[in-house]
């Protein structure tokens, strides 16, 4: 049932869209930033609204540790859909995240994704992968964050994938700082028992920023296992929390 009313809820979203679209377009014609702050206001009020019609109880750990007047690169592991309904719901900065290139093609979605400075990835693609890095990179010097799962794709196994290494090339590259984001429990949402939604705790921690040019050559050479390991031991931490 609750997977039936979030669907409902958010074909309702996409009605309404149509004109949100066309008074976003207005906004950002004469200030751009602002189309992306009242773009963004909006989407998380949605995710906000999936989140209390999927009964998904969410505790936040750590928030205080993310920059507030600064972009930063959020690097998170990934287990489910909804790790990006609970992530974007919860950062308190100005956000674009990375997807699959398959998710530009689709309508309504697509078209918020742009709004917010979601940046589109070709897996299969190695030029076109790092024009999107660069991509990122002249978002986080613009002063915008960007949200990446380095694993690739989604992984319900208990160990992660390994972390793509070229992903943290947008905080080396820009200077922001990396921010590590462990999503536990978000795939008991949705994908144990695909198709139902059901009613799940959840937990998201925010770990402290991390300054590539502050650490030593060789975890710089490797920045993204040495994230990757802050990351699986505050999943391991939190184990007892779900």
């Amino acid at each position: 049932m609750r997977t039936i009313i979030i669907i409902l809820f958010i074909l309702i979203f996409f009605i309404f869209s149509i004109p949100l679209f066309f008074i976003e377009y207005i906004i950002g014609k004469f200030n751009p930033h602002l189309k992306v702050k009242t773009s963004q206001a909006i989407v998380v009020t949605i995710l906000k609204g999936v989140l209390v019609l999927g009964g998904v109880k969410k505790t936040v750990i750590g928030l205080e540790n993310v920059p507030k007047d600064k972009a930063v690169l959020y690097v998170s592991n990934h287990r489910s859909y909804f790790d990006i309904v609970v992530a974007y719901a919860t950062v308190p900065t100005l956000t674009g995240f990375v997807a699959k290139k398959e998710m530009k093609y689709i309508p309504f979605l697509s078209t918020w994704m742009r709004y917010l400075n979601c940046l589109f990835l070709d897996r299969d693609n190695i030029r076109e992968g790092l024009k999107t890095i660069l991509e990122g990179v002249e978002l986080a010097k613009k002063g915008y964050s960007v949200y990446i799962a380095p694993e690739g794709t989604r992984n319900h196994k208990k160990e992660m994938l390994p972390f793509k290494e070229g992903s943290l090339k947008i905080a080396e590259k820009s200077g922001c700082a990396v921010i590590p984001v462990s999503l536990s429990n978000t795939d008991e949402v949705f994908e144990n028992h695909f198709p139902w939604v059901r009613r799940t705790h959840v937990i998201i921690e925010f770990g402290k920023p991390i300054n590539p040019k502050e650490l030593d050559k060789e975890q710089q050479k490797h920045l993204g296992a040495y994230v990757q390991n802050i990351i699986r031991e505050t999943l391991e931490k939190n184990e007892s929390l779900v």
